[in-house]
């Protein structure tokens, strides 16, 4: 800066400065100073530069002051288009960042913001004033080397990364064209110079089968090796129940119990028991004893901790536990002992608990069901199922009965069922897509759904009622702005909701989504409501849970996947042999705090890494079917086109610069695309046949255009 536009900077704020200095606006300090026209630049610079330094600010009403901008920090979040948000913990709302106010900022960088423009009832606006610290160090990408230079570049995966790497040469680890790589930040970049780095790890060539997973595993930082230390510990621990294991516990192996789970499934962490004792019912969730095995602070425990949770993508399992555990004496596997954490409730013909105790527990589980095998029992009266299980099929319907019973209650209590298809990816040995479809949820899945959430409820209200230091899986109602959004919305299509003085209640969110069930328009409302939706988390004060219309609530049934889960079991255990003393209570007050906001980061981390890979794969299945006519469902419009999804779950998008019968124009009231020439309207919910024309496996997108309805063929599904 010049000494005349420092000298300038002094005039201006000694006169903000001024005890008699009226706030006021730009035209009315220009004036006042006696600036001509054709220098208000130049004064608009002065101001500019005073508020980046933090020493004056404009109020809500734009007008100059003198005072300290209000500055925050948060973590920055970028996007692709170069803007951004500022994520303040305990506020609110995100702080926007323009594209020409990010100051070099990364995202998942920690920044200070200064907050520029607070306007009534809008998004706030801020300015990037530095660094804190660096979020991220490291980006995985597609390395491209330039031809005839000693030197490359490396294009992030990561959307929210909008500049590409330089790489010199003596820093590329020997990457060739088309390398899926790791690269170490080295330099930020500033103006005119790009970000720079070093190539740490070759993931493999773009092409080569299991990179496109990997790049992702290794672009979210997920661990998938477990340290040799840890494993040499599960090997240790992970020896038979012996009888001095199960000293001291309640011996149950006589109850007729069985486990439920996926055909795949391999780690059994949860078994079931029902009888019934004239009209009440007794109900056991068996959940496996993992404590017993992963000790506090342990070098298996701290390795847990770190991970947080199992991660489930669409090829593999990245485990929270070595498999010698998760797959083996933690593994509630059928015709063996094993050690148990049991919440054995008894149910009255109204589907509530009036009786309930927590044990330690020695089981024997007697057969391992699949949820189909149970809905074929069920639901289709299959006869050679039902021989083969004789025995068990009258628990079966002693637990379907059960189940409607503890449904219908939480219903009427106004529970919260967001019934989405999950997709379900069937893949070949190359790791390929060769079918996708919808993972329907039935009978079965809906009674072991049923059981979990009442033995979470059970142990969450019990021990809320100890007042001793816990972990509750809480959900906070939703923003009163996003619910009024929604409920303007749904009266496009004539649909109301009542909204208290300060509230919505889950049961309107309930009776809303009971009035759109079987409409076009279902799909839709429903996404958006969830989306209206605070995101549930972990937290050692218990809030209740919006969405379950429940006061209580946590998560004990899989501690082999979660730990949040497994931490409850210590503290649960610690209760039942009497040890919850002065210090021990103190020291779970202690680190419960960081656990929980830990595990809720992991927990996001683990789900963003699942949907990407779930993205990936619908691309890379569609690429194989480019040219496919498909029926599907307008899910969502926009002002630059139609999102369809096909009911395999695969969503895609209609540009409107691809509808070429017509000019057409998006009425945001209506949700409608109309041709202004031939009338022709395309509405929510709409059945269309659509033909695919494109699939970017860098943009995980899917591109669709209109088809002739008599174009069906192979495609359609």
């Amino acid at each position: 800066m010049d000494k005349a536009f420092e000298k300038r900077k002094k005039v201006v704020y000694d006169l903000l400065c001024d005890e008699l200095y009226v706030p006021m606006k730009f035209k009315e300090l220009a004036m006042l100073l006696q600036v001509p026209k054709e220098q208000r630049k130049e004064l608009k610079e002065v101001l500019k530069s005073l508020e980046e330094e933090g020493k004056i600010h404009q109020t809500k009403k734009g007008k100059y002051r003198k005072g300290e901008a209000k500055h925050l920090t948060g973590v920055y979040q970028g996007h692709q288009r170069g803007f951004g948000f500022v994520a303040v913990e305990g506020e609110e709302t995100d702080i926007f960042v323009g594209e020409d106010d990010t100051n070099g900022a990364f995202n998942g960088d920690t920044v200070e913001v200064a907050i520029t423009k607070e306007p009534d009832g809008k998004r706030r606006e801020g300015k990037v004033i530095r660094v804190v610290s660096r979020g991220v160090t490291r980006l995985v990408g597609l390395y491209q080397m330039k031809q005839g230079k000693n030197y490359g570049f490396v294009i992030p995966d990561n959307q929210r990364f909008i500049q590409d790497i330089f790489i010199p040469e003596e820093k590329s680890k020997g990457a060739v064209d088309g390398h899926k790589v790791v690269v170490e930040l080295t330099f930020y970049g500033e103006p005119g110079r790009k970000p720079e780095g070093k190539i740490v790890e070759i993931i493999g060539h773009v092409n080569d089968p299991g990179t496109d997973i990997m790049s992702i595993v290794k672009g979210y930082d997920l661990p998938v090796e477990f340290p040799e230390k840890v494993l040499n510990q599960a090997e240790r621990t992970a020896k038979p129940v012996s009888e001095a294991d199960m000293a001291g516990r309640k011996d149950i192996r006589d109850w007729q119990m069985v486990t439920i789970d996926g055909e795949d499934a391999k780690d059994l962490d949860d078994a079931v028991s029902v009888i019934k004792e004239g009209e009440s019912y007794i109900l056991g969730v068996h959940i496996a004893d993992v404590t017993n095995y992963v000790q506090e602070n342990s070098a298996l425990d701290r390795e847990a901790l770190k991970r947080g949770t199992s991660v489930y993508l669409v090829d593999r399992v990245i485990p929270m536990l070595p498999h010698t555990l998760s797959n083996g004496i933690c593994s509630l596997n059928a015709g063996e002992d094993r050690l148990a954490l049991s919440c054995i409730m008894r149910i009255d013909g109204k589907g509530l608990v009036v009786d309930h105790e927590i044990a330690e527990t020695v089981i024997h589980v007697d057969e391992r069901m699949s949820y189909t095998s149970v809905r074929k029992i069920l639901a289709d009266k299959d006869e050679e199922e039902i021989g083969r299980y004789r025995n068990l099929v009258p628990m079966f319907q002693r637990m379907q009965e059960l189940s409607a019973l503890l449904r219908k209650r939480r219903q009427k209590r106004g529970s919260i069922d967001f019934d989405f298809p999950e997709t379900k990816m069937m893949l070949d040995e190359q790791g390929k897509p060769v079918d996708i479809k919808p993972y329907e949820r039935n009978v079965a899945t809906k009674i072991i759904e049923d059981f979990m959430l009442l033995a979470n409820e059970t142990v969450a209200e019990d021990y809320y009622w100890k007042e001793l230091p816990f972990v509750y899986r809480t959900h906070e109602a939703p923003d009163d702005e996003k619910i009024r959004a929604l409920a303007t919305f749904i009266n496009n299509f004539g649909y109301s909701m009542h909204i208290g003085a300060n509230e919505v209640r889950p049961k309107e969110v309930q009776k809303l989504l009971a009035k759109v069930e079987g409409s076009p328009e279902e799909a839709l409302i429903s996404r958006l409501a969830l989306r209206s939706m605070k995101q549930a988390r972990y937290t050692p004060d218990n809030s209740g849970h919006f969405g379950l219309a429940a006061g209580y609530y946590t998560h004990f049934t899989s501690p082999i996947r979660r730990y949040p889960d497994l931490q409850i079991h210590r503290i649960i255990k610690d209760s039942l042999r009497g040890r919850m003393d002065g210090e021990k209570t103190e020291h779970y007050r202690k680190i419960l705090p960081e656990v929980t906001k830990h595990a809720s980061e992991m927990e996001r981390r683990a789900d963003e890494a699942e949907r990407e890979t779930i993205k990936l794969k619908k691309v890379e299945y569609m690429e194989e079917h480019l040219g496919e006519v498909y029926e599907g469902v307008i899910s969502s419009i926009t002002k630059w086109g139609m999102y369809i999804e096909l009911p395999n779950t695969i969503e895609g998008l209609v540009h409107v610069a691809n509808m070429t019968d017509d000019h057409y124009e998006y009425y945001e009231s209506r949700y409608e695309m109309a041709g202004i020439h031939k009338g022709k309207v395309f509405k929510l919910g709409q059945r269309i046949s659509v033909r695919v024309t494109g699939a970017d496996r860098l943009m995980r997108t899917i591109d669709f255009e209109i088809a002739d309805e008599g174009e069906m063929g192979d495609g359609e599904e």
